[in-house]
């Protein structure tokens, strides 16, 4: 057995605790950002000087730890003296520590018999020698001491390694605070140029608002003023026409009664206004809603020069009319497409067209500002309407007939008495550009949409707006009632279209169509289907009542210009576009 010193205990202690070597380095947390060097040589110096710090700081500690254990071991003093191992003790020590249990019952055996025989001398029978001891004592040290330094490598490697990502770590984040702290100054920079250059506008910006605001005014002034002269010359004109037929009857006493009776039914004969009494046969009527989902391009047909712009159904015959930009509007057989009549006469584009309740005459719009009523049985234009200062863009027919309305680019509505052909109301109002108008079904209600981006309802008997509704953000194209007249659809030129209550006066429903344009709108017979005209040269399809997109018709080379569902059966539609031609989908 052997008993060790203190010194050799408080050895062996050292060589069995780890010493924690601390790699320090800059706290990131109190790193200033703000104050880095910006020169790549400068930050490898502070690595290299950072790297020889923390090996002579391990090595000053390693050696204070040596000093310190070497002075420990000089100061102790043994308490307990080792006792010499005698040599039968080592050989049984040794086959103990292999695991050699025969071997050591054979050796003892043989020790005590030989021990007993006397044939050891006395003087063979000696401890083991000190050195021999020693040396073993310092191999397994030795074996010891490696173990640990392997331990101490492997915590040293690991340490670095982590030292190294740290290290990596740090460079990244001082390099990426640098990169965020010029990109900040050179948004600085930039704000501070954009701020100095609107500066500059700020001035002109509030001239032109004032500019604006004085051209307002004086448009109204000039309006209100142009309102007055037209009143006075329309009062004088009155005048001189009482003078005029005081001064025949005067001249004329020659005459006979019957002429002047006649004469006076044909200067004063005018329609009466429609009734407002009256109510729509199809308001509590439900029509089964047609089937678009099914629909296909079935033919198409080209007979003009130029873009089809509107399309209309004769009310009675499968008849459809068109009119077109190059000067000229047709009408067609329909679904063989056989053509039944032309009408020229305009001098430009023609805008509308409108069918008259019994389906004797035909009213077209023309960008030459004139409104032109054709006798469909004559084939011969009957009237010229030439109230209008600049281009007509719509007309439409009264469902009684004895009144047809226009909208033009100057920004009025006229309605026309059919007997007198003579303007019997102007509606005044809009600030822009009126681009479609039309009735509600079996009422006084004329509906306008126009440039100024509101749609506007009318009364026909007083001329004053009854309603506007607000919400489109561009120019509206097109408006028009269900068969019921409670639901409006109006479109836009930014591809939106709104479905309006009129009874509430509110919007329930918007689509949006795309970017492109939606020229027009058009609902079936039950008032479920919508179709829409798009821009992108195709016709689209909603469900009203479910609220859902049916179908996106597609076929034409250009912009799609009007749509109309037909109204006796309900079983197909006319498109009209830009390419020239119009086409039948069912």
């Amino acid at each position: 057995m052997v008993v060790l010193g203190k010194g050799d205990a408080s050895r062996d202690k050292q060589h069995t605790i780890l010493e924690t070597i601390e790699l320090s380095d800059e706290s990131d947390d109190e790193f200033n950002y703000e104050e880095l060097p910006e020169d790549p040589e400068l930050l490898e110096q502070d690595d290299e000087e950072e790297q020889l710090d923390d090996i002579n700081r391990l090595l000053a500690e390693t050696k204070t730890a040596a000093d310190t254990q070497e002075t420990t071991e000089e100061a102790g003093l043994a308490k307990v003296q080792q006792r010499p191992q005698v040599i039968d003790d080592f050989f049984r020590n040794f086959l103990l520590k292999y695991g050699m249990k025969r071997s050591l019952d054979v050796f003892q055996a043989e020790w005590y018999e030989m021990q007993q025989s006397g044939k050891f001398k006395d003087s063979e029978l000696t401890v083991v020698p000190d050195v021999y001891t020693r040396n073993h004592g310092f191999q397994q040290e030795v074996l010891l001491l490696r173990e640990e330094l392997e331990k101490a490598r492997m915590v040293a490697a690991k340490a670095k390694e982590s030292w190294d990502k740290f290290r990596k770590e740090r460079d990244y984040h001082r390099m990426h605070h640098r990169r965020v702290v010029q990109e900040k100054n050179k948004l600085i920079v930039d704000l501070k140029r954009l701020k100095k250059h609107y500066e500059q506008y700020e001035p002109t910006l509030t001239e032109l608002r004032h500019k604006y605001e004085v051209a307002m005014k004086e448009k109204m002034l000039m309006r209100l003023e142009r309102d007055r002269y037209a009143a006075k010359a329309e009062s004088l004109q009155k005048q001189l026409s009482q003078v005029e037929a005081k001064e025949e009857n005067t001249n004329s006493k020659d005459l006979t009664e019957s002429d002047e009776l006649l004469r006076k039914k044909k200067t004063l004969r005018e329609a009466p206004w429609p009734s407002e009494d009256r109510t729509n046969p199809y308001t509590n009527s439900n029509f089964e809603a047609v089937r678009v989902a099914e629909f296909a391009r079935t033919q198409v047909f080209k007979g003009h020069m130029g873009a089809i712009s509107r399309v209309a159904f004769h009310p009675k015959i499968p008849v459809v009319a068109t009119a077109c930009d190059d000067h000229t509007w047709k009408m067609w057989s329909m679904p063989e497409g056989q053509l039944v009549l032309s009408g020229e006469g305009h001098r430009d584009w023609v805008s509308g067209i409108s069918f008259h309740p019994r389906g004797s005459l035909v009213a077209t719009s023309s960008g030459d500002a004139t409104i032109k009523i054709w006798d469909v049985a004559k084939e011969k234009c009957k009237h010229t309407l030439t109230d209008h200062t600049q281009p007509v863009w719509a007309c439409s027919f009264h469902d009684l007939g004895d009144f047809v309305v226009s909208c033009s680019m100057d920004q009025t509505v006229k309605a026309f008495d059919m007997t007198s052909m003579r303007c019997r109301q102007t509606f005044r109002g809009h600030v822009d550009s009126v681009n479609f108008v039309t009735f509600q079904p079996f009422s006084n209600n004329v509906l306008t949409a126009s440039g100024d981006k509101t749609i506007s309802l009318w009364d026909l008997r007083t001329g004053l707006c009854v309603q506007t509704f607000y919400g489109h953000a561009n120019a509206c194209n097109h408006a028009m009632f269900n068969l019921k007249g409670d639901t409006v659809a109006s479109c836009d030129a930014d591809g939106i279209v709104k479905l309006w209550d009129v009874r509430v006066v509110s919007e329930f429903l918007q689509i949006d169509t795309g970017r492109h344009p939606a020229n027009a709108a058009n609902f079936d017979r039950s008032g479920k289907v919508l179709a829409i005209a798009s821009g992108d040269a195709s016709i689209k399809t909603f469900n009203i009542e479910d609220k859902v997109f049916v179908a996106n018709l597609e076929g034409h080379d250009d912009s799609v210009q009007d749509v109309v569902f037909e109204p006796i059966s309900n079983k197909f539609l006319i498109s009209a576009s830009s390419d020239a031609t119009f086409s039948l989908w069912q």
